[in-house]
């Protein structure tokens, strides 16, 4: 179910804040998100984890982001994908980012390395055997580092309603440029309880799969945290929603509103 795919792709990008005094995050900090369709159907699971690792003798975060299917639909569409994104601790940068797919026989298997120096991209499609490099944007993000970057770096502060937040992207072989829109605060019920949250609207391309440019809405944690607590996807064809239902390693508390 391509729409599943989707939506892991919008967790793992759906840039979420958001503090300049101090990092939102640290190795050992892990997240497990539940996805239904429609409502009620259980479709799948994703996790998020932050490692430590080095590449070219510099420090970094190892971030591994899983999907997969589970329930009835795994019979008739089974998803296994993984990400994985090699980023600078100092300056959020990615220097590798993997995708390893399969979706219902669909599959890929991406190697990016970015030279963040001189705006190259070195991509090595491992299923067809063939090597590209593409120009990128300064500064350019991977679709998982990115959300781990604008939380350390936007000043949700300095936000209103209706403010937009834009940074450049590389998926597969192009670059794109993201845009968010941030809608104000609400109190959400979750798993832990009620929780204050940011909320924000990941603008995507209207078309077969999302009914309309405005599709996809974001929930993240109003704290230190910044952590993605719901996302929900109206499709063409029904919706999607994901929810975080299990988490560790957080570096400041999380706070549950109590009435």
């Amino acid at each position: 179910m391509k729409k599943i795919q989707l939506l892991i792709i919008a967790l793992l990008i759906a840039q979420g804040s958001f503090s300049q005094e101090e990092t939102a995050f640290d190795t050992g900090e892990w997240f497990k998100f539940r996805m239904s369709y429609s409502g009620w159907m259980k479709a799948g699971n994703a996790t998020l984890l932050i490692k430590d690792d080095v590449i070219n003798k510099k420090p970094v975060y190892h971030v591994v982001g899983k999907g997969w299917t589970t329930g009835a639909i795994k019979w008739f569409f089974k998803v296994k994908d993984r990400y994985e994104s090699y980023f600078d601790k100092q300056t959020g940068l990615p220097y590798k980012f993997i995708r390893d797919i399969n979706e219902g026989g669909y599959t890929k298997k991406l190697e990016i390395e970015f030279d963040q120096v001189n705006h190259k991209a070195y991509i090595k499609d491992k299923k067809h055997n063939k090597n590209f490099v593409i120009d990128t944007k300064p500064n350019i993000q991977d679709m998982v580092s990115a959300y781990y970057y604008l939380r350390n770096k936007i000043d949700v502060d300095k936000l209103k309603p209706g403010d937009e937040i834009e940074t450049d992207m590389f998926f597969d072989k192009e670059n794109y440029g993201f845009k968010l829109k941030y809608l104000g605060q609400e109190t959400i019920r979750t798993t832990f309880g009620k929780v204050k949250t940011l909320k924000f609207r990941p603008y995507v391309m209207a078309g077969r799969v999302f009914k309309e440019e405005e599709s996809l809405t974001l929930w993240v944690s109003n704290d230190k945290n910044r952590i993605p607590l719901r996302i929900k996807a109206d499709l063409a064809i029904g919706s999607l929603r994901a929810d975080l239902e299990a988490f560790k390693g957080l570096k400041h508390s999380f706070k549950i509103v109590v009435d």
